[in-house]
């Protein structure tokens, strides 16, 4: 098997070729051979070429019925899943099956002809097939093969529960994909919470939503009655909090298995939505007094607050690092709005955001990566708002995306895509709108994640169990 390798830091991604065979890249460093002929592209700069693969229709083991359709077609919806989400990650390019000169069977999908595959420049391929067990559960199998060196990369088995849970057979085997060519874990069995907007402007109608990262699967949660604001995942992935807004803020924590929720506590001067430490035991806050915002510590237990920063400014947006040992926050403490790192406990604040070219420009809603090796966060500056990152340290400044205004970044669970909402500018003909978009660590994948109404504040979960 070919080695494939990422020059680690937060702003390189490499693709590999072997001789003519492009390889994704992974993190950390991995040696070559010194028989490998390794060309690098730097991504970063908007210079990729997406790993051309072939997919071919998924097998059904039989031509059985389901309570969810024939077999067969479930696998082909399988197949499509995954050759999308793949699509979508902007590492790879599925090739059109119209341009296959083979077909994979019952019989051979383990074992393919290389030589046709090569003949549509397909670098790699992946097979697979579903099976229908006897107790009602799907089982359902990829194959991953190198077209060049005529090898077998990966044979996985998903079993899933019932039919109808198709599709996250299709996710989980897009991510053992994406992990074995990239050497990173994936993230398409996931879930996206967010907002649903309704209505007119002046009286718009905020729902609690969920949905797959790939807009499949839509669930309201909320009724609309109250304003839902800013969903934040638990760590565990089970449970969300977010703000409603009735005659006074309360936040909500609300458990996706019971389809339950628990009323966390009523802040009449709360300014800003909760966020969760990385254990999972307490949120991060902002309270409001007297003209001044302050962040506090709520212990979920107790239900008792914390105060940690003390200042004559506006201290809001926190968000913990990895480790539970530092929390990013914006503040106007020096004069304008601008990003700050602190202890856990409210020491030690430094600011981190400078632009020296650009003195009057803004940071606010910065959140800390997963991988702890980067900071995202809205930039205001020169009348637009726009997503970027940093380092902890502030060192490293890059902007995602160029557009009017995009806002509220969130993390996906491998820390290398970014979820945001960009609001359109109204015109003559049109009211605006916002839209949930996704774009990963080079700036150039960018795409709207479909939802049938307006959508705003997603945030991400972690990999489902």
């Amino acid at each position: 098997m070919r080695m494939i390798a990422l020059t680690k830091g937060p702003t390189v991604i490499h693709l590999l070729r072997r001789l003519a065979l492009p390889c994704l890249l992974a993190l950390g460093t991995l040696a070559a051979t010194p028989a490998e002929a390794v060309i690098r592209i730097d991504i970063t700069g908007g210079s990729v070429q997406p790993l051309p693969i072939a997919i071919p229709e998924f097998v059904a083991s039989n031509p059985q019925a389901t309570p969810d359709g024939a077999l067969q077609t479930l696998s082909t919806r399988i197949s499509q899943v995954l050759s999308d989400d793949l699509k979508n990650s902007g590492l790879f390019r599925p090739l059109d099956k119209a341009a296959f000169t083979t077909t994979v069977t019952a019989e051979n999908f383990a074992t393919p002809d290389y030589a046709s595959w090569r003949t549509i420049a397909a670098q790699a391929l992946v097979t697979g097939y579903a099976k229908l067990n006897a107790d009602g559960s799907m089982a359902v199998g990829c194959y991953l093969f190198d077209v060049f060196s005529e090898e077998g990369l990966l044979q996985h088995s998903v079993t899933i529960a019932t039919p109808k849970q198709w599709r996250r057979a299709a996710h989980k085997c897009a991510d053992k994909i994406y992990t074995q060519l990239t050497g990173d874990s994936g993230y398409f069995d996931t879930r996206i919470a967010y907002i649903a907007e309704t209505g007119p402007r002046k009286n718009r109608v905020k729902r609690l939503a969920i949905m797959d990262q790939d807009g499949a699967n839509i669930e309201y949660l909320t009724t609309g009655q109250n304003l839902a604001l800013t969903p934040r995942f638990a760590p565990d992935g089970g449970s969300l909090s977010y703000l409603a807004f009735g005659a006074t803020p309360r936040v909500f924590r609300y458990d996706l298995t019971t389809r339950r929720q628990e009323l966390l506590g009523r802040f009449p001067n709360m300014s800003f939505a909760p966020r969760y430490a990385p254990d999972g035991r307490s949120i991060a806050l902002t309270l409001s007094e007297n003209g001044d915002s302050d962040i506090y510590i709520l212990d979920l237990a107790s239900k008792q607050t914390r105060r940690i920063t003390n200042q004559p400014s506006i201290d809001t947006s926190p968000s913990f690092s990895p480790d539970g040992q530092r929390i990013v926050f914006e503040s106007n403490r020096g004069g304008s709005q601008q990003l700050y790192v602190m202890n856990a406990d409210g020491s030690g604040a430094q600011r981190i955001s400078f632009d020296t070219a650009n003195p009057r420009a803004r940071y606010g809603s910065p959140v800390w990566s997963p991988r702890g090796d980067l900071i995202a966060f809205t930039k205001i500056a020169n009348g637009k708002l726009r997503i970027g990152v940093m380092r902890p340290d502030g060192s490293g400044e890059r902007l995602l995306t160029d557009s009017w205004q995009d806002e509220a970044p969130a993390w996906s669970p491998n820390g290398r895509v970014i979820t945001f909402f960009r609001t359109q500018r109204s015109t003559a003909r049109t009211d605006g709108g916002v839209a949930v978009y996704a774009i990963d660590l080079t700036g150039v994948n960018e795409r709207r994640i479909p939802t049938p109404t307006d959508s705003s504040d997603p945030n991400w979960s972690p990999l489902l169990p």
